[in-house]
């Protein structure tokens, strides 16, 4: 007689709080930074090729606190994940790429990394202390589909961003 292989079952909910507290916090403390002060925040986003830098400067540390503070309280999180993952996609695509991997030449590793924990805290679910979890709403969107609504609404958002806002100087 075969058994059947079984998954073993595991709680995940520590993981799920230090990811929740790690992105969202790093999200916030982003977006907390930038409105801090929107006119310097402006001229950075002005200086990098941003059509409209003052409005970039007031989205960007909209979406990052909300985004962030949707992540900390496990709210929405497949859609606040696609915020972050936008987001990041934006630094890459406007900032990071051209000065390859590595942080410490102003690299793309930091913003990959952030994105790729974004997707993967969709897929696993906000976990057990949640507001997703309290309504009733962490089990209809998890897994695979999660972590693909996620990076593709996040990717889909970038671009959209890019192609509206970003002109950089041509070298």
């Amino acid at each position: 007689m075969m058994s059947k292989c079984r998954t073993p079952r595991t709680d995940n909910t520590a993981v799920q709080l230090l990811l929740r507290a790690a992105v969202g916090g790093t999200m916030i403390a982003h977006g907390v930074k930038h409105g801090r002060s929107i006119d310097g925040t402006a001229g950075w986003f002005g200086s990098i090729g941003f059509k409209q830098p003052k409005l970039q400067a007031q989205a960007s540390a909209v979406v990052e606190v909300g985004a962030g503070a949707a992540i900390v309280a496990g709210a929405g999180t497949p859609l606040a994940a696609a915020a972050v993952v936008g987001t990041m996609a934006v630094a890459a695509r406007s900032v990071h790429l051209p000065n390859g991997f590595f942080i410490t030449s102003e690299g793309w590793e930091y913003v990959s990394n952030l994105a790729i924990a974004a997707v993967a805290l969709a897929s696993m679910g906000p976990g057990r202390w949640s507001v997703d979890r309290a309504l009733g709403l962490d089990s209809k969107l998890t897994g695979n589909r999660a972590a693909a609504l996620a990076a593709g609404v996040g990717l889909a958002a970038a671009g959209a961003q890019l192609a509206a806002f970003h002109r950089p100087a041509q070298k």
